[in-house]
């Protein structure tokens, strides 16, 4: 089992490039099932997510490669349209290889899939959806058989809620459906306008992705092209969150500022300098940290839920009371019993988590709860007194590139064992 080795106290200071997008990444990649021609990504994350997505689409007949941050991807001879249940269960975002498979075979089957316990996060929304477009679906011993008699249709589809992964598998499914799709209440996360561009670079007809109505017009196929993945604007918070815990100043490069207008001003209410120049972000960082307002998490364009772990990490030790409030996942706070253990004074009261400032924290052994939630702990260690190790690191690996080398190249006291 790896483990990550902390000594903290050390201030952050240098440059970080911002690897690519994990969730713009993952669903891209099973939209190159639709293209039936090769598909080149750049900027794909080493992560150990998108070798899961490689093995899927190896399993579904693609050729399949992955050099540096370049995926190639050939589906031009896909000869299956079921996944085993051990890819499933691999990752969460697994999902959208069923709209993109449905898509181009008319049928796929596949377990439920795996990832974070996060809670309850049911694919309802996705089967409605897709049964309004004429998908038949049978549920059965936690896996799904769905076919179309002659072809997808398209339909107007009003979300109940706006999801991120059923507003994605519903375009998936709908660039090749006979037809015009309109999804109403839409998910605008600008993971979900990186899909919309790809596809419509290999031919689909998709508008107001990125908003909350999207129409996506039915086209008889695609093609293949060349595309470059958007940063990870979740990576991007992580980093300034350890140099807000840690103390110092940090160069982001090759980040997207518009996207985190969610997330920055938070870090100036810290009491930290933020300069977003560009595709630059200059931050500094020194104490004492302060409180903030009260956050809940919401949807795009709200606060999002994958950066409330390593906020609340980094205000651990800022002066004063602050407040979460988490409206998406039941399961999020998994995370505050590894920060208590170092010192930190969090009280959980269902969806309300209230911090108290401490002016120290100190290294303990702990164990990463899951992908944001590891790095939440991250952060803390790196302002923590003493050696902190965290375990279960695979966790981290989801969504973060090699996270030890990057943060080693900034002054952090970390090692992989």
């Amino acid at each position: 089992m790896q483990k990550l080795i902390i000594n903290g106290g050390k201030k952050l200071c240098g440059e970080i490039r911002t690897q690519g997008s994990k969730n713009a990444a993952l669903p891209i990649m099973a939209a190159a099932v639709l293209c039936g021609e090769k598909v080149v990504l750049h900027n794909c994350p080493k992560i150990s997510d998108v070798y899961s997505a490689m093995r899927i689409l190896t399993y579904l007949g693609c050729k399949a490669s992955f050099d540096g941050n370049t995926a190639v991807i050939n589906s031009e001879n896909i000869s299956c349209s079921e996944i085993s249940e051990e890819l499933m269960r691999e990752m969460r975002s697994s999902i959208f290889f069923l709209g993109a498979v449905l898509g181009r075979t008319g049928r796929c089957r596949l377990s439920l899939p795996g990832g974070c316990d996060l809670g309850p996060r049911p694919v309802d929304i996705h089967l409605s959806a897709l049964r309004k477009m004429g998908v038949r679906i049978k549920e059965e011993y936690g896996g799904l058989d769905c076919s179309v008699e002659k072809k997808l249709t398209g339909a107007k589809i009003a979300l109940s809620f706006p999801s991120v992964g059923a507003t994605e598998n519903i375009i998936l499914a709908a660039v090749l459906a006979e037809g015009t799709t309109v999804i109403s209440n839409a998910a605008r996360e600008p993971e979900i306008a990186d899909l919309a561009d790809f596809l419509n670079r290999c031919g689909a007809k998709i508008h107001g992705a990125g908003g909350s109505r999207i129409t996506i017009n039915g086209v008889k196929q695609l093609h293949g092209c060349e595309y470059e993945i958007m940063p990870d604007r979740i990576a991007c918070a992580t980093y300034l969150a350890c140099t807000a815990s840690a103390g110092g100043e940090l160069i982001v490069t090759d980040c997207r500022p518009s996207d985190m207008e969610n997330i920055l001003p938070v870090f100036e209410q810290m009491g930290c300098i933020v300069h977003a120049l560009d595709s630059k972000i200059f931050f500094s960082a020194k104490y004492p940290l302060h409180a903030v307002a009260p956050i809940r998490t919401m949807v795009y364009p709200g606060f999002p839920t994958d950066a409330q772990a390593f906020v609340m990490a980094a205000l651990c030790r800022a002066k004063g009371t602050s407040v979460f409030v988490e409206n998406i996942f039941e399961n999020r706070y998994k995370h505050v019993g590894g920060l208590t253990r170092m010192g930190a004074d969090i009280l959980v009261e269902g969806k309300v988590a209230v911090i108290e400032g401490t002016p120290r924290l100190y290294g303990v052994k702990t164990e990463a709860p899951d992908l944001r939630g590891g790095a939440g702990l991250v952060t803390a260690a790196l302002a923590a007194e003493g050696t902190s190790e965290i375990s279960a690191v695979h966790h981290i690996d989801r969504g973060y590139e090699e996270i030890e080398k990057v943060l080693t190249s900034v002054g952090a006291d970390i090692k992989r064992i």
